[in-house]
């Protein structure tokens, strides 16, 4: 008897939980194939043209007449999306409680209130000719401030010159953005003198509340840019010294994403994930989803949880220009899932976006920003940009992220400027990858939802307070900018 899971009592597939032979059982239905740990099988007949459901929701449709035991996947399934729609509000229930939990964690205040979960300096280049400039100022000031700081962290990219218009107004809010973060106590920004984005414009999208934090190096004016720069991070440090507070999971701004998912994203990570979501928003805390690419097909489920029809109508609005953006450059809609998700057993774009949004919870929508722009309220944040793993935490990092959950199927080596807590949908993973993956979620299929939820607040908690992630053991530090217009 293979192991399976039905997950909603319409459903007309279940998913296989390992890896099963031709003539295995799963949940009554005898396999007419060897198929694999995450794919699905027809509990059902399924005609030509109807339906498939996973979640309770359609996934695709028949492409050909489906029997009982059969292997549900591309070969004989296929999306329905296809371009912008129309929507309309009609608000559903939602999770509005807030209780008082014990959770804490110990964070650094800093003066505005808010509460970092590192004690960093940065190095943002403008551009990408003096990327390798920062990178050297970093290496050479963590060494002369030893532990006084958490780290002297650089962040290249290829940007800030050949750029136009809104293109460049991106690049210069994303790092206007990451200059603000509550991790980093100071920031050196290194330009190079004659790219597109001046450094005088930049500055201007920095609160003056900041400023103070904020120092500024001109390569092409300095006699040795690379001393001048780690002088002004040493100068910096002075800002660093606090220490470590008690405060509440109201203070945590949590950022989540997927990357690599497979068959199980949906039934582990995924969830685990939402409940951790619904308790940071149930104690006062911020939450961001992002990925709008990956929402598509499941869409209706976050604007039917949209505070108001303001947040209803700005859900429509980045979905539906995400959705033209893709195609007015000739592609589809539904061009995921990605060679890997496949693999691991997802078939369309609504299979994926039904297991994708899970990671949001069930509390109520409070606000929707655009990409680059930070977060400005307690509660549920959808944040515009695409599905990406990179560019995507980039912009949960510039929201004010100090955390990010980032489940997988597939594993990647990956991290981000801030902790990146790595979740396993399944034991193999896991087992396979140890110093990439800090949480296995497949412990939800043996110990249930809640002992994984009290396993993984209790992870997110120690790594909020101090404790490091794998990607950070690796020096996996990365972020990448949403480049969308022409390169001159």
């Amino acid at each position: 008897m293979a192991d399976a899971l039905l997950i909603d009592a319409s459903d007309n597939v279940v998913t296989l939980l390992e890896d099963a032979a031709a003539g295995d059982g799963a949940l009554g239905v005898t396999l007419a194939e060897d198929i694999a740990r995450g794919h699905k099988v027809a509990r059902h007949a399924i005609a030509v043209g109807a339906p498939v459901v996973k979640f309770g929701y359609p996934i695709g449709r028949a492409t050909r007449a489906i029997r009982v035991g059969e292997h549900v996947h591309q070969h004989n399934v296929a999306t329905a999306l296809s371009g912008a729609e129309t929507y309309r509000y009609t608000p559903g229930p939602t999770s509005t409680a807030r209780s008082a939990l014990p959770a804490t964690f110990e964070g650094y205040v800093r003066g505005d209130g808010r509460v970092g979960t590192r004690n960093e300096i940065w190095v943002l280049p403008t551009v990408g000719c003096v990327a390798r400039t920062a990178e050297r100022i970093a290496a050479r000031a963590a060494a002369v401030l030893g532990d006084r700081v958490d780290g002297v962290h650089a962040f290249s990219h290829p940007h800030g010159c050949s750029q136009l218009g809104a293109d460049l107004a991106g690049t210069r809010s994303i790092l206007a953005s990451l200059a603000c973060h509550p991790n980093a106590a100071g920031v050196v920004i290194v330009g190079l003198g004659c790219e597109e984005n001046q450094v005088a414009a930049l500055l201007g999208e920095i609160p003056e509340s900041r400023r103070a934090a904020i120092r500024i190096l001109a390569a092409q004016a300095s006699d040795d840019e690379v001393a001048e720069g780690v002088a002004k991070v040493v100068e910096l440090a002075a800002l660093a010294d606090v220490t470590r507070t008690t405060v509440g999971l109201d203070r945590l701004v949590l950022g989540v994403k997927c990357g690599g998912s497979d068959g199980l994203s949906g039934l582990t990570a995924n969830p685990l994930v939402g409940r951790i979501s619904d308790r940071v928003v149930e104690a006062g805390g911020r939450v961001v989803l992002t990925e709008i690419p990956e929402i598509f097909g499941a869409e209706q489920m976050l604007m039917d949880r949209a505070i108001d029809e303001g947040v209803f109508d700005a859900v429509v609005g980045v979905v539906n220009g995400f959705k033209r953006y893709f195609l007015d450059h000739g592609e589809t809609v539904s061009e995921n899932p990605s060679p890997g998700n496949v693999a691991g057993g997802i078939t369309t774009l609504e299979e994926k976006s039904l297991g994708a949004v899970q990671k949001a919870g069930r509390a109520p929508l409070c606000d929707v920003i655009g990409y680059a722009e930070r977060v400005r309220h307690d509660g549920l944040t959808l944040l515009e940009a695409p599905g990406n793993d990179a560019v995507s935490c980039t912009a949960l990092v510039a929201a004010g992220a100090t955390a990010i959950l980032f489940t997988t199927g597939r594993g990647t080596p990956l991290g981000f400027p801030v902790p990146t807590i790595k979740i396993a949908t399944n034991h193999a993973l896991a087992m396979h990858k140890p110093g990439w993956i800090d949480f296995d979620a497949g412990v939800v299929l043996d110990d249930g939802f809640e002992a994984a939820e009290s396993a993984l607040i209790a992870r997110v908690v120690a790594i909020a307070s101090g404790a490091e992630t794998a990607a950070e053991r690796n020096d996996e530090r990365e972020i990448a900018i949403w480049k969308r217009g022409v390169t001159l």
